[in-house]
């Protein structure tokens, strides 16, 4: 028993370390992605839900890519026909969304992989430079991409096209290193949501920014409170189609390794000053699938259904996974 004990600590400290993969050697090129189905409960082949998620199907990711994984933030079309997904190695991801005949996921195709640039316009390469944590698309089908280490903002035009600095909220730099902006989501009249991962200034809670435009891709800042409970932190926001938001927190400890809170609230919570409280959707932990989620988004269904999707960071680890899942939201 003990030796087992031994041997599990050693594989979740080892989850936990992230590894560089080589530096990117050209813009863009085409990468095969290999899918393989995730079972939604492991002690519960016909389980279908959780919460208030239903499981519409789960892939683990692997590609003929050095480059590929470290996933952290994600963005579906509201077709829910392509997806777009940033990496903190500053990669970035796109690809055909494949379904089977009862319209779950079924797997990736027509995906190309390349590396975002700096204001210099060559590409990213050093890691202090180059992590991306969070991406929000704009009214425009620009992106803006919040960096941490180097907390700041970066607006593409596109994410193979140089950016431009946007100016954040005045204490933007006075995060942690590794504790920067991890959710970040934009609204259909320009208005971005940021929420920092540990930035704190008020007990059991986390700050986050409401930008509004100020035109000249300037935006007025004012902040807000993230309500929080032990352990969890905020890693991805996506605005849902009837106005409200979901929101992902994750934990992790060497003893019941990695939790995630599927949350959810109103657009009328959001105010400067204010202090939002999330409602759970659902509890994600082992014998359901999940890993180190971070990216999250949001499209509708065939049947005008809620769809939720969560990507994860492996953090280019052999013993962690990149996997893509898909719920659809009850009512």
């Amino acid at each position: 028993m003990a030796n087992r004990f031994l041997l599990t600590l050693c594989l979740l400290v080892a989850a936990c370390t992230s590894v560089s993969p080589p530096p990117a050697e050209a813009q863009e090129k085409p990468v095969a992605i290999h899918s393989s189905a995730l079972t939604f409960k492991l002690d519960e082949p016909d389980a279908t839900r959780i919460g208030r998620l239903i499981w519409r199907g789960g892939i683990e990711m692997k590609a003929d890519s050095p480059n590929f994984g470290g996933w952290s933030d994600l963005y579906v079309t509201p077709d829910g026909r392509a997806l777009t997904s940033i990496s903190d190695e500053g990669a970035w991801l796109t690809a055909t969304i494949d379904y089977n005949a009862k319209g779950d996921l079924a797997g990736l195709s027509a995906a190309k992989i390349g590396q975002m640039h700096g204001l210099d316009g060559k590409l990213i390469e050093k890691k202090a430079e180059a992590d991306a944590e969070a991406m929000a698309r704009l009214p425009d089908g620009s992106w803006l991409v919040a960096f941490e280490r180097r907390h700041r903002l970066w607006h593409y035009h596109t994410l193979d096209a140089t950016p431009l600095p946007i100016e954040g909220p005045a204490d933007i730099g006075r995060q942690p290193s590794n504790g920067g902006i991890e959710a970040l989501t934009a609204l259909a009249d320009g208005t971005v949501i940021a929420i920092s991962e540990e930035y704190s200034l008020k007990p059991e809670s986390v700050v986050g920014w409401i930008g509004k435009p100020a035109g000249n891709g300037r935006y007025t800042w004012s902040s807000f409170s993230y309500a929080t409970i032990p352990d969890f932190r905020p890693t991805a926001i996506t605005a849902l189609p009837d106005g409200s938001f979901a929101i992902l927190e994750r934990a992790f400890d060497l003893i019941r390794g990695v939790r995630v809170r599927a949350m959810r609230f109103d657009a009328a919570q959001l105010k400067p000053d204010a202090t939002v409280k999330a409602e759970e959707l659902a509890f994600l932990a082992s014998p359901y699938p999940v890993d180190n989620l971070e990216g999250l988004s949001s499209s509708r269904g065939a049947r005008g259904e809620t769809l939720l999707w969560l990507i994860s960071d492996d953090n280019f680890n052999p013993l962690q996974r990149n996997i893509l899942m898909l719920f659809e939201l009850a009512p």
